[in-house]
């Protein structure tokens, strides 16, 4: 067996000690007011008060300076084991000494090995001293000396060795207590780092879809009506005023951004076809494109319209930049298991496989996050097909739909 180790072994052992330390000083005390008034002074006598300054003197300075490099805690239990035999071949009054050290044995063996190793020791000790003594083996020396010796050792093994399983359970519970904080502070910490990159994550989808495009539709403005300042003043003029709508959307939605830190848990229901229209006004008024919009009027959470929204957003944007498109559709329906999306372009097309950008990919996290899903269809030619679908765990149908 391994010696036991940790906190909880050495607090048990420290109270332990200092509770034994007054009466084996007692102990130590009487006896040696014994030998000395009670005996007549002889080589024996003195020989029994040396053994009992030996144990006496490093039972001193093992309690006194613990981490002493001589006396170690099994170099004091060898001269306890040695004193008990002398003392049994000496005199006969060595029971007491022997029941009060007893706990010594558990305390400085630290492992039951070590422990009843030394016990053993002592035991075999005094027993041999008692049998010189007694010269031979007797009646007396197995009925007396051997029984309550066997009895005393044999309850003393009990006793250590219950203590030890006690500190075992002790140091091992105080281990899994300690590795349990840890655990849970590592996982405490890895949801911090994690929350922090998803909410860095959602800040840069959030100004991807509305602020850079925001930005992207000015430049777009502002190089059109640059264009036009000697050829078509009223149509620069017409721009002019989309690049300051849209500067003021821009600024509207910075500060929705500042403030959904603040108050995430205020979602108000509301139209995504009313919100949805407003955008494509503004984009067939931007680009002078054809759009057709088929837009069921639906009532549902906030976090489900922005999704849509900026879905819409992104594809319109991908629209301008890359589609060359003519004519632009977007179709907004309730279904049976939720709400469809689904916008569609006359343009040019690409390989979907080989896309690459954060557009997709932002929308696709988006509906994810919501139980939803996107699908874009595309070829080189043919125009694309881009369809967002979010379940709805109930909507209130409208009175009446929209059409634009």
């Amino acid at each position: 067996m391994t010696a036991l180790a940790g906190p909880a072994a050495d607090t048990f052992w420290a109270m332990s000690l200092r509770r034994w330390n007054a009466v084996c000083w007692v102990l130590f005390a009487v006896m040696a007011v014994g030998l000395v008034a009670m005996d007549r002074p002889g080589g024996g006598t003195y020989a029994a008060l040396a053994l009992l300054g030996g144990v006496v003197l490093c039972y001193a300075v093992l309690d006194r300076f613990p981490d002493n490099p001589v006396v170690r805690p099994h170099v004091y239990l060898s001269v306890l084991a040695v004193a008990l035999g002398g003392l049994a071949y000496l005199r006969g009054n060595y029971a007491a000494l022997f029941m009060v050290t007893l706990p010594h044995y558990w305390m400085f063996g630290r492992t039951p090995r070590a422990s009843m190793g030394f016990l053993g020791l002592a035991t075999a000790g005094t027993l041999a001293g008692s049998v010189l003594r007694q010269d031979g083996w007797s009646v007396e020396f197995f009925s007396e000396t051997l029984v309550s010796t066997l009895i005393v050792v044999a309850v003393g093994v009990l006793i250590g060795l219950w203590a030890h399983s006690v500190v075992a359970q002790s140091t091992e519970r105080a281990r899994l207590i300690d590795e349990l904080e840890r655990t849970q502070a590592q996982l405490s910490e890895a949801h911090q780092r994690q929350g922090a990159a998803d909410e860095r994550e959602r800040m840069a989808r959030e100004i991807h879809d509305t602020l850079a495009q925001g930005f992207a539709s000015i430049i777009v403005l502002a190089e059109a009506a640059r264009a036009g300042l000697d050829s078509d003043t009223a149509r620069s003029a017409q721009q002019l005023r989309s690049i300051e709508s849209t500067a003021r959307e821009n600024l509207t939605e910075a500060r929705e951004l500042v403030a959904s830190a603040h108050r995430p848990g205020q979602m108000a229901a509301g139209s995504v076809a009313q919100t949805l229209r407003r955008t494509l006004d503004r984009f067939a008024e931007d680009t002078a494109l054809t759009v057709n919009a088929d837009l069921e009027d639906l009532v549902c959470d906030q976090q489900t319209r922005i999704a849509l929204l900026r879905c819409t957003q992104e594809s319109l944007a991908n629209v301008r930049k890359h589609a060359r498109a003519s004519t632009v559709g977007v179709v907004l329906a309730r279904q049976a298991y939720g709400v469809e999306l689904e916008i569609t372009d006359d343009g040019t097309g690409f390989v979907v496989e080989e896309s690459v950008g954060f557009g997709l990919d932002g929308m696709r996290k988006r509906l994810a996050e919501l139980g939803g899903r996107l699908t874009v269809t595309s070829s080189v030619g043919d125009g694309t097909r881009v369809l967002a679908w979010v379940p709805t765990a109930s909507q209130a149908p409208a009175e009446s739909g929209a059409k634009a």
